[in-house]
């Protein structure tokens, strides 16, 4: 029996996909839920997989095909009988070896095969900085960088290749053209829509992480035995946020038109690094929500990133970002609104300085924090006194038990 491969519903908002780099070719077995090829959209990246067990008998779209919900990509033989691919579809099949085999690595994550596939490398030539050793695509730029070498092909040719295929500039020296992937695509559209469609201002303060740090430490040990996840930063500013978010509901406002909507609930996104780029999943009604609940929660979409798994559920909507710049080691930064929201708040590293307590010079770990926002919604004001209401739960933690 044949059956037919589709490409899957997509999701709202979403008209087309990308086809990635087949993990399989025509004539190979697999199995059902066997991964064949991904699909990248300006959101997410969908995995296409086998629905029943057999013989990849045709691939009908190639790597780099531009595809809709419904349209053909491949057949699969039930009974085994491999076919040889369609004659009028020379590119659909001519995946080489080595790109293949780089695709089917589970350590490599979809951004990763398809530059490996694209630049022809052997995986095993590549030295990972990931964890366990993974390869990413920083790795991957810096191999081409540094001069490695593609993956030996089973025709090598006697001759060197053309000039032509080594890009150069005016000068001559090397250049390399890679096209932007439609995350990457959309990530630039936005951040360009927010740029001239809103009045970003930012304001800046400094806060002492030390009752922060001295808590945690006390109760670390005892948080994760409870509930099997760590005490971490990010669920303390979360919840500062929410409480700054209920004294100043501007900040949690949008635009819509001539209307400013007021949110009476709290969804923070929380920006994180994927391989596709930065990301940005939602912690739903975080108001409702433990410091237990939140680190979960964090744990769980961060996971999700690495690993390409987020959906558009957990990308869409948010009344209020925060974005932790401080683990790449950043001293002091202008977050940029995520539209529609009014307002994003940067966290930054946390660097020992000296600084004056009840007049005297002591040595404290402190951080600087921005706070970027809509001037069309929030003003001065209330943007600093916002800022200020976050430094305050955060300098006395106790404020956020007791509502004051």
């Amino acid at each position: 029996m044949l059956i037919e491969i589709v490409v899957p519903s997509l999701p709202e908002s979403v008209s087309e996909g990308t086809l990635m780099t087949w993990h399989k070719k025509p004539g190979d077995t697999v199995s059902v839920d066997d991964p064949l090829i991904d699909l990248e959209t300006d959101k997410i990246v969908l995995e296409v997989v086998a629905v029943e067990a057999g013989t990849l008998k045709e691939i009908r779209q190639p790597d780099g095909a531009v595809v809709t919900a419904g349209e053909l990509l491949a057949i699969i033989d039930t009974e085994g009988a491999a076919a040889t691919p369609r004659a009028t579809d020379d590119s659909a099949g001519d995946t080489p070896a080595d790109s293949s085999s780089a695709a089917a690595s589970p350590a490599l994550s979809p951004a990763v095969r398809k530059l490996i596939a694209d630049n022809q490398l052997d995986p095993a030539t590549i030295t990972g900085t990931g964890k366990e050793g993974r390869i990413l695509k920083e790795d991957v730029l810096k191999h081409l960088k540094t001069g490695g070498t593609s993956a030996p092909t089973t025709a090598p040719s006697a001759s060197p290749a053309p000039d032509t295929q080594t890009p150069t500039d005016d000068l001559g020296r090397q250049q390399q053209r890679v096209p932007m992937t439609r995350i990457r695509q959309r990530i630039a559209q936005r951040l360009l829509e927010a740029q001239q469609g809103a009045a970003i201002l930012t304001t800046f303060n400094e806060v002492d992480m030390q009752p922060v740090m001295q808590l945690r430490s006390k109760f670390k040990e005892q948080f994760e035995q409870q509930h099997d996840t760590r005490l971490g930063f990010m669920s303390f500013f979360v919840h500062a946020t929410v409480d700054a978010l209920k004294k100043f509901p501007l900040v949690n406002a949008a635009i819509d038109g001539t209307d400013i909507v007021y949110n009476g609930f709290y969804d923070i996104g929380v920006a994180v690094s994927s391989p596709r780029g930065l990301v940005v999943p939602i912690i739903r009604d975080a108001d409702l929500m433990s410091f237990a609940d939140i680190e979960k929660k964090i744990r769980e979409l961060g996971g999700l990133a690495q690993n390409n798994k987020l959906g558009v559920d957990d990308l869409t909507g948010g009344t209020f970002t925060i974005t932790n710049g401080g683990i790449f080691g950043s001293m002091l930064s202008t977050p940029i609104l995520n539209p529609p929201q009014s307002g994003i708040l940067g966290m930054h590293n946390i660097v020992k300085r000296p600084v004056v307590v009840d007049d005297e010079i002591v040595i404290r770990p402190m951080m600087y924090v921005a706070l970027s926002y809509d001037h069309r919604v929030v003003d001065g004001r209330e943007a600093v006194t916002f800022l200020v209401r976050i430094k305050q739960a955060i300098e006395d933690p106790e404020r956020l038990l007791i509502g004051v």
